[in-house]
């Protein structure tokens, strides 16, 4: 299993039918759920959810997201010098970010109205069992984001 944050790349196919994103390269082996998260604004941050076990692929399909990450280093105690990274995800791009097992992740939308998947290899029950919860503006200045 890849132990580091990948993007998966696909592609935006346009005719006069209309148009088709795709990323044919995601492999869902291991794909146990989804959901699909909606903001409404640009003011809500989900972050930091950390997870030793669980892997999450993440998908925009409306808007703009920043998608953020940190590798953690101690769960009880995390450093407050940890250094997160992002991307941001676009409807007008088709890719996937990966975050492997040991991350804390965490997003915001970019714009009103914003959509993204997230694919699970976990149930909700082990999900919740190993997830831990910390301050969203423990690594980040989510204001700061430049997308």
């Amino acid at each position: 299993m890849n132990k580091v944050v990948n993007t998966i790349e696909g592609g935006i196919y346009k005719d006069v039918r209309g148009q088709i994103r795709y990323v044919n390269d995601f492999d869902f082996k291991g794909v146990k759920r989804f959901y699909v998260i909606e903001h409404p604004d640009t003011s809500v941050v989900r972050a930091w959810q950390g997870h030793q076990f669980e892997r999450k692929w993440f998908y925009v399909t409306k808007g703009s997201f920043c998608v953020a990450w940190v590798k953690i280093d101690d769960w009880e105690n995390p450093s407050k010098d940890l250094k997160p990274e992002y991307v941001v995800l676009k409807d007008t791009e088709s890719k996937i970010v990966c975050v492997p097992t040991g991350y804390a992740n965490g997003l915001k939308a970019l714009e009103p109205g914003s959509k993204i998947i997230v694919y699970s290899d976990m149930d909700v029950e082990e999900s919740i069992k190993e997830k831990i919860r910390y301050d969203k503006d423990m690594w980040m200045d989510w204001e700061r984001v430049i997308p």
